[in-house]
């Protein structure tokens, strides 16, 4: 069940990175420091139960923002707030990785990665207990209670990032955060994995924070879709609008991408231009080189998001 309270809050968030060469080489070279603005200027709230999921392209900072919530990286300036979990405690959050190979310890038995948690946060009084809970978690997300004592690497990629749901479900979060958890699967297996997800928030009244590059495997995950291009939210609408009427031309964009078999448009005229490098950004509205409506004025001006037609919209020319 959705709540008006927001369980997170992030309010004009930013994230600096310095990429520049090391000191030696900028004074022999008279390099100046280079920095890149991964996140830049971002606003949002997720309400308790629903999903908010941030779809772009690689590098435009969706995974920056992921590792922000999580306390993986710190922010450079704005606040990140959290609501109250159960009794009153600060909310719980987890992360699912985007590669459940690498996410999981090779070298531990199943049953010790998910347990790792429980024991840690001393959930469970006894080990007993522990052991019950493991299985417990192993049969909710669709595995058997022997595969506790089995290595990562004797399951499939989609067995393994069922492994990696039941460890995030094993701290008993409100909020996870998932970053791109179906992009290493193939398609089928995406599906079972979302469907998954799906049932968990229904079961456990769950938060997520979805990171993904494709706005198909979000479409029926999201109750809000906030769309990012070089560090800033371009447009943030409920997901059904976005998809019935994206204001945004990056969002547009990224529609376009989509293939449909029931209207195959193959005449359709491809879009030029690929993402500016994130170190030399254009002025302005950064999307205007790449943009079919931009004017001068575009080169200039950074639009802050507007409501329009219910969605909030960062563009100069709508």
């Amino acid at each position: 069940m959705i709540s008006a309270e927001p369980i997170l809050s992030v309010t004009h968030v930013s994230k600096q990175f310095d990429v520049s060469a090391p000191w030696l080489n900028r004074v022999l070279e008279r390099k100046p420091k280079l920095f890149v603005n991964a996140v830049n200027d971002i606003s949002f709230s997720i309400p308790r139960g629903s999903c908010l999921s941030i779809v772009g392209e690689s590098g435009c900072g969706k995974s920056t923002v992921a590792r922000l919530v999580t306390g993986l990286n710190s922010a450079s300036s704005g606040e990140i707030r959290f609501g109250r979990g159960s009794g009153g405690r600060p909310v719980r959050v987890q992360m699912i990785f985007q590669d459940p190979h690498s996410s999981l310890n090779p070298r531990w038995r199943v049953g010790d990665i998910i347990a790792e948690p429980i024991r840690e946060m001393k959930l469970r009084a006894t080990e007993a207990e522990t052991h019950q809970r493991v299985e417990e978690l192993l049969h909710t997300v669709g595995l058997a209670a022997d595969d506790m004592r089995k290595y990562a690497h004797e399951f499939s990629g989609g067995q393994r990032q069922r492994i990696s749901i039941a460890r995030a479900l094993a701290s008993e979060p409100e909020l996870l955060v998932c970053d791109e958890p179906t992009s290493a699967l193939d398609v089928s297996v995406q599906a079972q994995i979302l469907n998954l997800m799906r049932r968990l928030q229904e079961e456990f009244g769950l938060t997520y924070l979805f990171i993904s590059h494709d706005l198909s495997v979000v479409r029926h995950m999201s109750d809000t879709i906030a769309v990012m291009y070089l560090g800033r939210i371009v447009e943030m609408a409920p997901a059904e609008a976005l998809f019935r009427a994206p204001q945004h031309p990056y969002s547009r964009l990224l529609l376009g991408t989509i293939p449909d078999i029931h209207a195959p448009r193959r005449d359709r005229a491809l879009q030029a231009g690929e993402p500016p490098s994130p170190l030399n950004p254009p002025t302005g509205c950064t999307f205007h080189p790449r943009c079919p409506i931009a004017t001068e004025h575009c080169k200039r001006i950074v639009p802050d998001l507007q409501t329009r037609a219910g969605a909030q919209v960062a563009c100069l020319n709508l």
